[in-house]
Protein backbone atom coordinates (compact mmCIF):
# COMPACT_ATOMS: atom_id res chain seq x y z
CA UNK A 1 0.00 0.00 0.00
CA UNK A 2 1.33 3.44 -0.93
CA UNK A 3 2.16 5.37 1.79
CA UNK A 4 0.43 8.66 2.18
CA UNK A 5 1.95 12.42 1.93
CA UNK A 6 0.13 13.17 4.90
CA UNK A 7 0.04 12.52 8.49
CA UNK A 8 -3.03 11.70 10.30
CA UNK A 9 -2.94 14.52 12.22
CA UNK A 10 -3.04 16.46 9.17
CA UNK A 11 -6.06 14.62 7.23
CA UNK A 12 -8.19 15.31 10.42
CA UNK A 13 -6.98 18.67 10.68
CA UNK A 14 -7.93 19.28 6.96
CA UNK A 15 -11.00 17.62 7.07
CA UNK A 16 -11.93 19.42 10.81
CA UNK A 17 -11.56 22.82 8.50
CA UNK A 18 -14.22 22.04 5.85
CA UNK A 19 -16.64 21.10 9.04
CA UNK A 20 -15.72 24.28 10.18
CA UNK A 21 -17.13 25.75 7.24
CA UNK A 22 -13.99 26.85 5.22
CA UNK A 23 -15.33 26.72 1.33
CA UNK A 24 -13.59 23.68 -0.66
CA UNK A 25 -12.32 26.01 -3.13
CA UNK A 26 -10.39 27.97 -0.60
CA UNK A 27 -9.16 24.35 1.59
CA UNK A 28 -8.22 22.42 -1.40
CA UNK A 29 -5.10 24.62 -3.02
CA UNK A 30 -4.24 25.47 0.74
CA UNK A 31 -3.42 22.28 1.44
CA UNK A 32 -1.88 20.57 -2.06
CA UNK A 33 -5.13 18.29 -2.48
CA UNK A 34 -7.60 17.36 -5.07
CA UNK A 35 -11.40 18.20 -4.10
CA UNK A 36 -11.97 14.66 -5.19
CA UNK A 37 -9.00 13.57 -2.11
CA UNK A 38 -10.83 16.21 0.14
CA UNK A 39 -14.44 14.65 -0.37
CA UNK A 40 -13.10 11.11 -0.14
CA UNK A 41 -11.25 12.19 3.35
CA UNK A 42 -14.51 13.31 4.32
CA UNK A 43 -16.52 10.51 4.01
CA UNK A 44 -14.09 8.04 4.99
CA UNK A 45 -13.00 10.24 8.56
CA UNK A 46 -14.95 12.95 9.14
CA UNK A 47 -15.79 13.24 12.48
CA UNK A 48 -12.59 10.97 13.61
CA UNK A 49 -10.43 11.56 16.31
CA UNK A 50 -6.51 11.39 15.57
CA UNK A 51 -6.43 8.70 17.67
CA UNK A 52 -9.59 6.52 15.68
CA UNK A 53 -7.78 7.18 13.14
CA UNK A 54 -4.30 5.74 14.11
CA UNK A 55 -6.57 2.68 15.33
CA UNK A 56 -8.17 1.83 12.26
CA UNK A 57 -5.35 2.47 9.91
CA UNK A 58 -3.40 -0.42 12.90
CA UNK A 59 -6.24 -2.51 12.14
CA UNK A 60 -6.41 -1.94 8.59
CA UNK A 61 -2.93 -3.20 8.37
CA UNK A 62 -3.54 -6.43 10.64
CA UNK A 63 -6.52 -7.46 8.35
CA UNK A 64 -4.46 -7.37 5.35
CA UNK A 65 -2.05 -10.08 6.78
CA UNK A 66 -4.69 -12.58 8.28
CA UNK A 67 -7.15 -12.30 4.79
CA UNK A 68 -4.28 -14.58 3.02
CA UNK A 69 -3.70 -16.91 5.89
CA UNK A 70 -7.71 -17.20 6.05
CA UNK A 71 -8.31 -17.98 2.51
CA UNK A 72 -5.37 -20.96 2.50
CA UNK A 73 -6.71 -22.20 5.90
CA UNK A 74 -10.26 -21.95 3.85
CA UNK A 75 -9.06 -24.16 1.00
CA UNK A 76 -7.39 -26.27 3.48
CA UNK A 77 -10.02 -27.22 5.21
CA UNK A 78 -12.65 -27.41 2.03
CA UNK A 79 -10.94 -30.75 0.83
Amino acid sequence: MKKSRFAYSQVVTISQEGEVGVPVAELTPKHGIGCATYFKWRSKYGGVSVNELKRMKKLDVENAKLKPLYAELALENAD
